[in-house]
């Protein structure tokens, strides 16, 4: 089970730190990526974890975003900074068991298992 949390209302510039708890798998194991869904829009992917720490983000949030993972806590982060009004989605938060543990990718039909969503608004 995944439990996304973190998201609001912000303004435009703004930071937050989006979280990611695990529950009823062996954390370590698995590679996490942070997605978002806009209404009316696809899924498209924002930033993954591999197993040993390396992270790959989407172009539109390159520079601007820094995932991480605690394994002690079975949790992921996803900080976000400089925030635009182009950001505000649902985001979250999935995992796949590691093939890699040295890399991760954006593709969603990789990932099996997702938590329930978190949204952000971000106002201009």
């Amino acid at each position: 089970q995944l439990q996304a949390s973190g998201g609001g209302l912000v303004q435009s510039g703004a930071s937050l730190r989006l979280s990611c708890a695990a529950s009823g798998l062996y954390f370590q194991d698995y590679t996490i990526g942070w997605f978002r869904q806009v209404p009316g829009k696809e899924r498209e992917g924002v930033s993954c974890i591999s197993v040993l720490g390396d992270s790959s983000n989407e172009d539109s949030v390159y520079g601007r975003v820094t995932i991480s993972r605690n394994n002690a806590k079975n949790t992921a982060y996803l900080e976000m900074n400089s925030l635009k009004p182009e950001d505000t989605a649902v985001y979250y938060c999935a995992t796949q068991l590691a093939i890699d543990p040295t890399s991760c990718g954006l593709f969603l039909e990789d990932y099996h298992f997702w938590g329930q969503g978190t949204l952000v608004t971000v106002s201009s």
